[in-house]
Order: C-alpha cells, then structure tokens, then sequence
C-alpha cells in the first residue's frame, strides 16, 4: 500500500488539487519542483499564512504532495493539514476544504486510526467555522460516513454520525436525525462508551426538546447525567449539561431552579472563554425577570462578571426588566421592535417573554376595566395604547377563560361587565347535608342485612 501511495501518478485528482493545476503541470516534468517536508519549509509557510496566504497554500500543498512518508515527514504532514485547513477556512474555500478531505484518503492508510479521526474531525471543525455551509456540512459528513463504512473505521464513524444528526437537527430535518440519533444510541450503549455517550444522549435531548416532547428530554438529560457521574466530563461538556438541564427547568416554569443551573453553567463558560457564557447570563437575567426580581437584573449586570459581557445581548435584557417593571406595554413593545434579533429570535427568550407579556398585558387590562360596568373598546385601546383588534381579541380570550365575567358588544363596540355573582352558601349547605343523609342510610342498611342474616 505504501508503494502504492509513493508512486508519482499522473497529473490529475489529488496532485491537481494538493497544489494545483499549473504546479502539477510543471511537476509532471520535474520532481524537484516539490518543497521537502521539513520543520524549516512548514515555518515559511506559516510565515506567509498572513501576508500570503495563496503562497502559504501552494507551499503547504506541496509539502502534501512529496512522495516520503518517514515517521518525521507525516508528522510534519500532519501540522501542515491543519495549517492548511486553518488557512482555507480563514479564506472561506469550504469546497477546497471538502476536496482536501476527499482527497486525503491515500494518507490516512499510513497513520494511525485515531490521528485520522483527529484530522477528519478538525477539517469538519473548519468546514464549520465559514457561514452558510450548513448543507455542504451535512454532504460532507454523509460522505465520511460512507467512507468509515466501507474502512470499517467505526470509532470515526459514531462521531460523525453524531455531527450529522446535531446539523440535521440545526437545519430542523427532526425526522432523519431522530432516526439516526435511536440507531446510535443503541450502537454506543453495547459498546460502552460513555464520553461519546454522553454527547449523544444531550443531542437527543435538544432534539426532543425542539420536539415539544418534554418527558423524553428529561429522560434524555437523566441518562446524560448518570453517563456523565460515571467518568470524568470536560468542563465544557458539563456546562453544555447545566445549560440544558436550567432550560427545561425554566420550560417547567421553576425559574430558581434553572437559574442555578445557568449560573453554574455560565461559571463553565467564563472560565474557558466560550462565547456561550453570555447566553447563560441572558438566560439568568430572564429568569430573574420571570421570578419578579426585574430590579436584580441591573445589580447582576453591573456585576464584575456582567460588565465583561456588555453588549446587545444584556441590553435587551434590561430594557425588558425596564418595561417590566414600569408595567408598561408599549416600553416592552418597544424593546421587543428595537431588540428583535437578541429576543425574538432566540427561541428560549422569545417563549417565556410571550408569556410574560400576556400576563402584562391581561393585568393591565384588569386594572383599567375594573371600574366600568359598560365601557368602549376604543377608549380601552386608547387608555393601555394598543390597537382595537389586539384588545378585542384578547379581551374576547379573558372573557372565554374566566378571567372576568362580561360580553363583547360588537355592534356597539363596548364592553359589558358583569357584576360578581357571589355564591349562595346554601347550596352547597345543602349537597352536604344529602351527601351525609345518603352515607346515613347506607350505614343503616348494611345493619339491617346483618340483622335479618
């Protein structure tokens, strides 16, 4: 195999592509055109990775292209991918970067299977790193997975599958990922790996989540947690772990709860730099928000922790603690219009926020017909700033979930409320008394059978 490889073939496929056509061209002619994988020829190439990166390129192509394969050159070749990769992916080549891993294959069948694994993951990883390459992702880990099938490379194989199920959920094909995820499941439990396991099990609970099937997902993160007691977990891993387990706390509305659990995640987050720590402190602020604690969400923010986030995020946080605590609708409509992307679009905030915002909007409602028997919807629209329809629509809403006793008068466009019925006390005075006469006389016609027996 290894003669195989250190043939120079024709100048097509994978020399075409390692450094390029008209290099291959010049190559076919002279095999000394290649740079030697040495220590020396991999620093100039990282040198120019900045100033000249389609320099850098060629000579790392070339490094990838020379025939040798001693220990010390593929462990120069190994360095030289993942400068590649890094450089290609700063340039946003994600199609050179497919290619690359395509045509790589060759090199894989002289190192070890798990330096492959790290490589193949590292150039997914920076597939990854370009926006809108969510499809070719997906193509790109279908076609590993093909490829660890058939080498029978089934350590690589689980992690990829693993990848493509967590991209499938992203692109919301809920369907083929849960199928994919219920397959690996059962695969990774027979085998017993619990790093892996643990991984997969927090997939299938974002995914039963995204679901709206919340008894699954708690069931999913249980089992990630016993996996993850059992052997030592990556802080980050752990943190991932907290952050799911405060969202569905905070689903459950046991806003204390999950704020704990985002507090320790966000303690994760912030010691290892991930940009994740911040949407826990979002998260944390939202549920101090949702607890009636808007006047915490300013300490919080001011904090030593808080002013290292600064930024969209938290300012939409504390323009709805604002309007929350001003119980003013049209603050909060504002925040919602002026923070769009930071509350509307994040599906967490975006929920619970909805919420909050029908109990504001039914409070204030309730406090501005309290003192009317029979007032117009147009001048409760004016009163609370909203338009008619809303108010109609939700005070038709109130009226069908009991929140007050009244009618609708569309012809008229009023409101009509009705007085509160208080509840006659003899009626149920009266059921009890029956109620007790009946248990009487069944008390009696059992000894009465005893006795006639």
């Amino acid at each position: 195999m290894t003669s195989r490889v250190m043939e120079r073939p024709p100048v097509s496929g994978f020399n075409e592509f390692l450094i390029g056509k008209d290099a291959a061209a010049s190559l076919s002619s002279s095999s000394s055109s290649a740079a030697y994988p040495t220590n020396e020829t991999l620093a100039i190439a990282l040198e120019n990775k900045e100033a000249n990166p389609g320099e850098a390129i060629a000579l790392l192509r070339e490094i990838l292209y020379h025939p040798s394969s001693t220990s010390e050159v593929l462990r120069i070749k190994e360095q030289a991918i993942a400068a590649l990769s890094e450089i290609l992916s700063q340039e946003k080549k994600a199609e050179e970067l497919r290619s690359l891993l395509t045509d790589l294959r060759p090199y894989f069948s002289l190192v070890p299977k798990a330096k492959t694994a790290k490589i193949v993951r590292g150039i997914i990883d920076a597939v990854a790193k370009i926006p809108g390459t969510s499809e070719l992702q997906i193509s790109l880990c279908r076609e590993m997975v093909e490829w660890t099938r058939s080498e029978k490379r089934m350590f690589l194989r689980q992690r990829v599958e693993a990848r493509l199920a967590s991209l499938l959920m992203d692109s919301k094909e809920y369907a083929e990922a849960l199928s994919l995820l219920t397959n690996l499941v059962r695969e990774v439990r027979r085998l017993d790996d619990k790093l892996l396991l643990v991984d997969i099990d927090l997939l299938e609970c974002k995914l039963h989540f995204s679901l709206r099937n919340l008894p699954k997902a708690k069931a999913a993160l249980t089992a990630a947690r016993t996996a993850a007691n059992a052997i030592y977990v990556p802080p980050a891993q752990q943190g991932t772990i907290d952050l799911q387990s405060g969202i569905l706390h905070a689903e459950e509305k046991d806003y204390k709860t999950a704020f704990s659990y985002f507090f320790e995640a966000f303690e994760a987050f912030n010691a290892l730099g991930d940009p994740r720590a911040v949407f826990c402190l979002k998260y944390m602020l939202l549920c101090k928000i949702m607890t009636n604690q808007a006047d915490d969400v300013g300490s919080l923010i001011s904090s030593k922790a808080g002013l290292e986030y600064t930024g969209v995020e938290l300012d939409a946080m504390k323009a709805v603690a604002e309007a929350y605590s001003k119980r003013s609708l049209k603050d909060f409509e504002e925040a919602s219009s002026t923070f769009r992307e930071q509350l509307e679009q994040d599906p967490i905030v975006h929920r619970h926020l909805s919420s909050l915002y029908d109990t504001l909007l039914e409070q204030n409602l309730c406090r501005l017909i309290e003192p009317f028997s029979r007032v117009e919807i147009s001048h409760i629209s004016e009163l609370i700033g909203l338009p008619i329809d809303a108010v109609e629509k939700k005070l038709s809403q109130m009226i069908l979930d009991k929140k007050f006793a009244g009618t609708l008068d569309q012809g008229a466009g009023c409101l009509i409320i009705f007085d509160d019925v208080k509840p006659d006390g003899i009626y149920p005075s009266t059921l009890e008394t029956i109620s007790n006469i009946s248990k009487v006389v069944d008390s009696l016609y059992l000894k009465s059978a005893k006795i006639m027996a």
